[in-house]
């Protein structure tokens, strides 16, 4: 009797729960209905907000807007190179179209950036074009994320870009950075047209092979290669991040790729082969062409007197100086230290006799975008102190390009040690100074600049400290003669890459989302 009775009450309650689920039932709908009314409202309230403050914006008559999302584009690297250029490209080609630069840069004026551009680049736009400062760059800087930092510079990425549409609405908006979760914004939100160039994957399988075989490199720190359990974890986080980086770059109406290398990963992340190319960069060869190519009929020397001759403190005579000139941006992937350490087994190599040490010098020319690049520079600084060939290496900071043209064509050798670099605009000046370039054996240089022109070898590559010693050692020792048809060949092959060419190329693949702008 009494087991009937707690089976009696048992339902009595189970009826009262179902009761009380049912009668919810309808709320819940309800309520589901109402956010999904919000979230597809709120996003079309602001796209309607914006386009509003674009029609505003636009006096009767004026034509098209174009903005440039460039948060550092004060700094001296390729990527701002791309910025200037593509910039004078459309101006030339469009005459009636207003532009717009984003940027982040702080303590300068629109003038000072543009006389920058001139002293570095030596380009000078035909035209003005407007500066919007944004306030809060540092939501980009990897400094601010020390864990998660590709998902939180993404993020980052995103308040910025929203920042920089607010503050002015364009009809077209160019991405020249590589901040592809900003671009969902401008097309969705603002309703603009939209285009990308870029120069780095943000993810890739390369760095989920880094992880997956737990090899330790600069984005890979050493206690989670260490750690199984970290590092597939850490799989897993990339491979979610590259889901998303895909869907985001999807968005771009037009995409340009700079090199052969991040066209692959592009087209494999993104997966939109249609509005896909390879664009390469501008470099300057033609400021370089002028640099003669001469041989040198010392062929005992073993070496072309392209570098300054260093007096014997004693009145011993004169010794020729070689310098190995490296170029590019103070980042870590750039790894400088592969290069002072490759440097010091050379000094190791040629010893203290004649064309040995007092003879070399390894010369470091990169611009520094902030102060954790100026950090950098003082802990290689310390490193030169460490292995002890800090009185044979210089560091040349934001230097002009009177300067970077000088310090190239008196080299003997161009020094570049990225790995998996995306393209390597630094390369190809070297090879159009006349310099024997030894290069890092992956990505651009070794698919797209390093390579044979009309069956003849244009310069070198390596991928670890003692091939580069060797290989420097083999270039100081090369005959006159090889050494000026390779520098010949080098200097050929780098036509492709002027800026006459990227402007060609830029335009082209830009020209039916222009035409689409312009109606």
């Amino acid at each position: 009797m009494a087991g009937h009775e707690h089976q009696h009450h048992f339902s009595l309650c189970f009826c009262d729960v179902m009761r009380l689920l049912w009668s919810l039932v309808m709320p819940c709908i309800y309520l589901s209905l109402l956010l999904t009314l919000v979230l597809l409202l709120l996003p079309l309230g602001l796209r309607l907000w914006l386009q509003s403050r674009r029609k505003s914006r636009q006096p009767p008559g004026a034509g098209p807007l174009v903005a440039f999302f460039h948060p550092y584009c004060n700094a001296g690297g390729g990527g701002e190179r791309v910025l200037w250029c593509s910039l004078r490209a459309l101006m030339n080609r469009y005459p009636n179209m207003s532009f717009v630069v984003y940027t982040g840069d702080k303590g300068v004026t629109g003038e000072q950036i543009l006389e920058g551009a001139r002293q570095r680049f030596n380009i000078t736009l035909p035209r003005p074009v407007s500066f919007i400062f944004l306030q809060h760059r540092v939501l980009v800087e990897a400094s601010s994320y020390p864990h998660f930092t590709l998902l939180g510079q993404s993020l980052g990425s995103m308040f910025l870009g929203w920042e920089a549409l607010t503050s002015c609405v364009p009809d077209l908006y160019v991405d020249s950075m590589g901040y592809a979760f900003t671009l969902p914004l401008f097309r969705y939100l603002g309703g603009c047209k939209v285009a990308s160039y870029v120069h780095y994957p943000t993810v890739s399988t390369d760095m989920l092979s880094v992880v997956r075989e737990r090899n330790p490199r600069f984005n890979n720190a050493d206690f989670i290669s260490r750690n199984p359990l970290l590092s597939a974890l850490k799989v897993v986080y990339y491979c979610c991040f590259a889901l998303l980086y895909g869907l985001a770059g999807s968005c771009s109406d037009v995409i340009m790729v700079n090199s052969t290398w991040t066209l692959g990963h592009i087209l494999a992340l993104w997966r939109s082969p249609s509005h896909t190319s390879i664009v390469y960069p501008p470099c300057d060869v033609r400021a370089f062409l002028d640099a003669p190519l001469e041989e040198d009929d010392d062929v005992d020397e073993g070496w072309e007197e392209l570098g300054q001759e260093l007096s014997n403190e004693g009145g011993g005579g004169d010794r020729k100086c070689h310098s190995i000139v490296s170029v590019g941006q103070f980042r870590p992937e750039k790894d400088h230290q592969l290069q002072i350490r490759a440097f010091r087994k050379l000094l190791d190599r040629k010893g203290e006799g004649p064309g040995g040490r007092e003879s070399l010098r390894l010369v470091l020319i990169g611009g520094c975008r902030n102060q954790e690049d100026e950090e950098r520079v003082l802990m290689l600084r310390g490193l030169c102190e460490e292995l002890g060939v800090s009185d044979c290496v210089d560091f040349k900071l934001n230097v002009s390009f009177e300067e970077l043209k000088r310090e190239l064509v008196n080299a003997s050798i161009g020094l570049h040690t990225m790995w998996n670099e995306h393209f390597g605009i630094g390369v190809v000046e070297c090879m159009a100074a006349g310099t024997v370039v030894l290069a890092h054996k992956s990505g651009g240089p070794k698919l797209d600049i390093v390579v044979p022109y009309e069956g003849k070898q244009t310069g070198f590559l390596a991928d670890g400290e003692d091939s580069y010693a060797a290989a420097m050692e083999t270039i100081l020792a090369l005959a006159p003669s090889a050494r000026l048809e390779m520098r010949r060949a080098a200097r050929e092959s780098v036509r492709r890459f002027s800026d006459q060419e990227f402007e060609v190329c830029f335009l082209s693949a830009m020209e039916s989302l222009m035409s689409k702008v312009v109606q």
